[in-house]
């Protein structure tokens, strides 16, 4: 992505009404991650309300909270600025979230799902279907999401753009993305899984486990040596987020870990 805005011609009567049936019922929240220009804030609102998402959230934008260049872009869709919610850290502003992607240029040294936008948004809505909630992170208009943002994600989305020019302006992500979104109209059969009286953990319960882990493993010596240390913390966040796990199986972990350091303190 780069520093360029969008441009700032008036948004048409039609232009502004997204279709009803886009805004029915939940959608996914777009995360815009240390964002540096106002002016590309508010045309990511405008394109988000182009395709019926109003749901954005901001982390720790460059030039402060609230912007006037945002909202002077955004037009008609002021609303979504008005109504977004405010973070600093990446982690609490995907903390509700059950599913999240993160949007990409380029190929990371990170094992992850790689997805389109089109497959992205398919696999968001059979998500939002079963009442799970779903956050789409797109990062700074320089250099994008850095690595620590990415291995919070579930699975990465990557717009198929000329290898030799990749460089997207962050509205334009947007605007690609909530496409898709809107654009798949019919209904999508949804991945079902026996949940066996349990839910799929939140993001928060995998963060403490990860936290758990990290934790006990650091202070039994693991990470070592300590050049390597924060690469292997690394991987093992990456490995967390990369599964798909239950309540039940966050707790069978807790108790894991528990029951190993008890059994080191008995011997």
């Amino acid at each position: 992505m780069n520093d360029t805005p969008s441009d700032t011609t008036p948004n048409t009567p039609s232009e502004m009404t997204p279709d009803p049936a886009a805004t029915s019922g939940p959608t996914p929240a777009f995360i815009l991650v240390r964002p540096q220009m106002g002016e590309n804030i508010g045309g990511a609102a405008r394109a988000m309300w182009n395709f019926g998402l109003d749901r954005m959230r901001v982390v720790a934008p460059r030039d402060g909270w609230p912007n006037e260049n945002a909202v002077a872009m955004a037009s008609g869709a002021g609303r979504l600025l008005d109504e977004a919610a405010h973070f600093d850290r990446v982690q609490d502003a995907i903390g509700d979230c059950d599913y999240v992607f993160a949007t990409t240029a380029r190929m990371r040294d990170i094992t992850k799902p790689v997805m389109s936008p089109e497959r992205a948004m398919e696999h968001a809505r059979a998500i939002i279907a079963q009442g799970g909630k779903v956050g789409v992170m797109f990062g700074p208009e320089r250099a994008g999401l850095e690595n620590d943002d990415v291995i919070q994600a579930n699975a990465l989305i990557s717009i198929p753009v000329n290898p030799e020019f990749p460089s997207l302006n962050l509205a334009q992500a947007v605007l690609l993305t909530a496409y898709e979104w809107q654009r798949q109209t019919t209904q999508v059969i949804p991945e079902v899984v026996m949940m066996a009286n349990t839910d799929w953990a939140g993001l928060v319960e995998v963060q403490k486990l990860a936290d758990h882990y990290e934790e006990t493993l650091d202070t039994a010596g693991l990470f070592y040596p300590q050049d390597k240390a924060a690469s292997m913390k690394a991987v093992l966040r990456n490995m967390w987020s990369r599964m798909p796990l239950t309540r039940a199986d966050v707790q069978v972990f807790h108790g894991m870990i528990r029951q190993m350091k008890r059994w080191k303190e008995r011997g």
